[in-house]
């Protein structure tokens, strides 16, 4: 797939098949993704690959209950009345498609988890701190590679972040340390 194609067609996919992923597929979107450029060389992340069904299984539980907390929410914040019938149906999909995600999280064929340190990007020298920005600017180039390596091989991703609302029982079910 030509690069710019791949950058055009490329959408948040939140329902799934069934078909299987090869390790060799993710280990070549986990190489595009590590080639990403990042502030000062860093790398600020880890990717963390779940294919054990139990684990998948209790990601999908922690996902639906914080999706199930998070859409009411964004809901009530949504001008909804204030859309034309074209917006409202679009809206109306997206939030169906999300809901089926949550609904399925934990039977799709990988997770793959991108784990930030907590840290700043803070220095100092004799004139004072320097805060150069959020961590995350360096993770996202690399999320990015790996969704569009997903993509030239035909598998479809979404970047979600409604992990975070219960993001110290996810580190529990994937056993990360703290």
């Amino acid at each position: 797939m030509d690069l710019y194609d791949a950058l055009l067609t490329t959408r948040a996919m939140r329902r799934y098949t069934s078909e299987p992923v090869t390790e060799e597929q993710v280990w070549a979107c986990l190489r595009a993704a590590v080639q990403a450029p990042s502030g000062g060389n860093i790398q600020p992340y880890q990717f963390l690959v779940a294919t054990d069904p139990a684990v998948k299984r209790r990601l999908g539980e922690i996902y639906l209950r914080a999706w199930n907390r998070y859409a009411p929410a964004v809901q009530k914040i949504t001008p909804v009345d204030r859309m034309d019938d074209k917006a409202r149906a679009s809206w109306e999909r997206g939030v169906k498609a999300s809901d089926d995600l949550a609904q399925a999280m934990g039977e799709v064929p990988v997770l793959v988890l991108v784990l930030v340190p907590k840290m700043a990007m803070t220095v100092t020298d004799d004139e004072g701190e320097m805060d150069v920005g959020p961590v995350y600017a360096s993770v996202y180039p690399a999320v990015q590679n790996f969704i569009l390596a997903a993509r030239s091989q035909g598998l479809g991703t979404v970047l979600t972040t409604v992990y975070r609302i219960y993001e110290d029982e996810v580190r529990e079910a994937c056993a990360v340390p703290d």
